[in-house]
Formats: structure tokens, C-alpha cells, sequence
């Protein structure tokens, strides 16, 4: 039996270190490669705004669409820079904006091709409804805005785009939105949002000059809005998926509807329908179709006082999540004063809620957004998006946290 001391040790490790690799036994030091994205597991995207160049749409820059790079103001793009720097990522999937209504397969195609080159896949596009649809105004035109809707959803089943994602506010509570600092991390924003917040000149998102110094909650509705109840809304949603959902079914296609963000009760006077988990499970119900689904947001989930890892397994269970934004909060009171936070130092379990969206069997994409605001990311050029919002920098760490937590949950 042979003893080991340090020189033996040693002699041992120089002779293998002469080894040809072919020659090592395969035992040796080898692991598990670690587990890949494919067609039947979730997929880190990222927006198509995210890396610059061309693209635009959503997600740009966190919620805006500044370019990464601090390019001189003058130089004309580069339409490769943005995918490339996706591609950088490691990332193969991206979502964005589909542009205007009725879309077509030439308008679609033109937009998913020039991604497609660069070796991304365009998993989900954003649509945008009228105020017709939405407010459910008399006429013909809500009727028309509907019938451009369903002609969108069939020219998308026929370029193979698997998920449409689309908004239904009453209105978007953003005036509540303001910049926190984070000073235990060098201080880097956060962005806050605040249900008894006044308004003031410092805010981006600024409300008329006879509304400054008025709480969030006691702004009025606008004239283009006006005020609705949730019966009101109710009924034009159910009036919007009882037309539509059929068309996206004979499609193969996905509808997607993202929550309220923020989750303020009452919004210029307004009720918000996807404001709470209960009427997150009404809207499944009233057409019973996994094209009928949801964006699963677990971030505004914990916004609501809700468990993201339970909401998870309740619609991932009913084949119901056709989208996911995967991000972190702070919450000091549900649906009026919370932050939006770094991915990694919030309330949410991200690892528990990637276990569930893997156990679910969730096949979509998930998007690790809203990044945090860097000197690094706002040195080089105006960051668009919301108060502490970030950019490419902070994107590249929320993309590799969420693709450890993917690898790790499906290993």
C-alpha cells in the first residue's frame, strides 16, 4: 500500500500534469456540464433595446432605451452592436415592441429576420391597444381596433411568434415613481414608488403644474382617461378576449397580459383590474384557454403582499404563465409603498421561484429586467426608463444571476 507524504504527492501531480489529457482516466475531475436552455425549459431574454443599436422597444435600458457604449453623439450606429452585445450575454432570445397595428407576416418577418441572423429569436412582442378597446367607447371603432388585434395574432401564429404581451390599464401609475439610493452598495438607485407621494418639479414623471404638491392618490383623472370602476373594465376586457382568444387559439399563439405595475388601488380615479391575485385568476376563467394567460410578474406579486412561489404554482399548474419578469422588491406596505430593488438583496426567494417555474414546466421566456442604476451605465450616456433604473451594465449582472438560478434549478 502506497504512503502518501508531501513529495509523493507532489511527484504525482508533476507526472499528471505531463499527462496527455486523452490519456487521463474520463473519472478524473470531470462534472456535469451544466444544464442548457432548450425548446422545452425557460429561456433567459432580455429586451431588444437592451444592448442598443437597432431594435428599440421595450426593455430598452430597463424602461427606456439608452445605448450602452458612450459611442461619440455624432457616429452613426451600428445595427450589428446591439444583438452583439446581446449575444455577449450568452442570451438567444429576446422580446420588444411589434410596432403598429394591424401587424402582417412582412412586418413581423422584417423584424424577426434581422434578429434571426444574428442568431437571436424573437420570443415575444408586445401589442399595443386602443383606448377604444380598453374604455370600451360606443361606435364602430372599438369593433375595428378588435378585428386589427385579431389579424395581428394570425400573421404572428403564421411567422411562428409564439407570445403576444399586452397591457390593460385604466391608467399606469408611474407619476408615484421616484429615485431611492442604495447606500450600502455604493450608492446605486433604486427606483421607489410611493402611494402618498406629492408630486414635485424633482420628479420625472411629472404631473401639470396645478397638480404639483398633490399625493399621488388624490390625482385626477385625465381627460383622454377618464374615471372607470371595475365592472366598466370587467366588461371590455371580457368584451376584448371573447373576440380575440379564439383567433389566438386557431393561431398557436399566447396572449400574455401583464399585471398593473404599480398596483396602486385607485389610479387618477380608476380601478385596476389585474391589481390584485384575485383578479389575476378572474381573467383565466373568463375564456378557459392557455392562450388566455398571464405575464407572471413576481416582483409586483410580492408588490400585492401575495407569495410569488405560491401565485407561481397556481397558474403554472393551470398551463396559465405565458410570460415571466423575473425581479426583486422591497415592500413596506402592499400595493402603495414598496422599491424595486437589486435581483439578489429583496424579499423574493428567486431561487424558489425559478424551482417552481422549472417544476411547472414552463417552456417561455423570463426576463430578468428592470436593472438598477450604475455611474457606470449613467457615466456613459442618459439612461431612459423610470427613476434608478439602470442600463447594459446592470442588465449583463441581472442576466448571468438569473441564468445561475435557471442552471441550478435544472440541475
Amino acid at each position: 500500500m502506497m504512503k502518501f507524504s508531501r513529495r509523493t504527492v507532489m511527484q504525482f501531480l508533476g507526472a499528471g500534469a505531463l499527462t496527455p489529457a486523452a490519456q487521463l482516466p474520463l473519472a478524473a475531475a470531470q462534472v456535469p456540464p451544466p444544464a442548457k436552455e432548450g425548446k422545452d425549459t425557460p429561456k433567459i431574454a432580455v429586451g431588444t433595446g437592451d444592448g442598443g443599436g437597432f431594435g428599440g422597444g421595450r426593455g430598452g435600458a430597463g424602461r427606456g432605451g439608452a445605448a450602452p457604449g458612450g459611442a461619440a453623439p455624432n457616429t452613426p450606429p451600428d445595427p450589428s452592436a446591439g444583438p452583439r452585445r446581446i449575444k455577449q450575454l450568452g442570451v438567444d432570445n429576446v422580446l420588444g415592441g411589434g410596432g403598429p397595428v394591424p401587424w402582417t407576416e412582412e412586418s413581423l418577418n422584417s423584424t424577426m429576420e434581422r434578429w434571426k441572423v444574428a442568431g437571436i429569436t424573437v420570443g415575444n412582442l408586445m401589442i399595443n391597444l386602443s383606448g377604444d378597446i380598453i374604455y370600451g367607447k360606443a361606435g364602430n371603432k372599438r369593433d375595428e381596433d378588435i378585428e386589427k388585434i385579431k389579424q395581428s395574432v394570425a400573421a404572428a401564429g403564421k411567422v411562428g411568434l409564439p407570445v403576444v404581451e399586452y397591457n390593460f390599464y385604466a391608467h399606469r401609475a408611474m407619476e408615484g415613481y421616484f429615485e431611492e439610493i442604495d447606500a450600502l452598495r455604493g450608492n446605486s438607485g433604486w427606483t421607489g414608488f410611493d402611494y402618498e407621494l406629492a408630486q414635485s418639479a424633482a420628479q420625472q414623471y411629472q404631473t401639470k403644474a396645478e397638480e404639483k404638491g398633490m399625493k399621488f392618490k388624490d390625482l385626477p383623472a385625465l381627460p383622454n382617461e377618464g374615471a372607470h370602476n371595475l365592472d366598466e373594465m370587467w366588461n371590455n376586457i371580457t368584451y376584448f378576449l371573447k373576440a380575440v382568444i379564439p383567433a389566438a387559439e386557431k393561431a398557436g399563439v399566447r396572449m400574455a397580459l401583464h399585471p398593473n405595475d404599480p398596483p396602486a388601488p385607485v389610479s387618477r380615479g380608476s380601478q385596476q383590474i389585474m391589481g390584485t391575485l384575485a383578479g389575476w385568476k378572474k381573467l383565466i376563467t373568463i375564456v378557459n384557454s392557455p392562450s388566455n394567460g398571464i405575464t407572471f410578474d413576481c416582483g409586483v406579486t410580492r408588490e400585492m403582499g401575495e407569495d410569488p412561489v405560491e401565485v407561481c404554482r397556481y397558474f403554472a399548474s393551470r398551463d396559465r404563465i405565458n410570460h415571466v419578469h423575473f425581479r426583486n422588491v422591497q415592500v413596506m406596505k402592499p400595493y402603495e409603498r414598496y422599491r424595486e430593488v437589486w435581483i439578489d438583496e429583496g424579499m423574493n426567494n428567486m431561487f424558489a421561484v425559478m424551482k417552481e417555474l422549472v417544476k411547472g414546466k414552463y417552456s417561455h421566456q423570463i426576463y430578468p429586467e428592470h436593472p438598477r442604476r450604475l455611474d457606470y451605465d449613467a457615466e456613459r450616456g442618459p439612461i431612459g426608463g423610470y427613476p434608478g433604473g439602470g442600463s447594459y451594465a446592470a442588465i449583463a449582472y441581472n442576466v448571468g444571476y438569473a441564468r445561475a438560478m435557471l442552471q441550478a434549478a435544472m440541475s
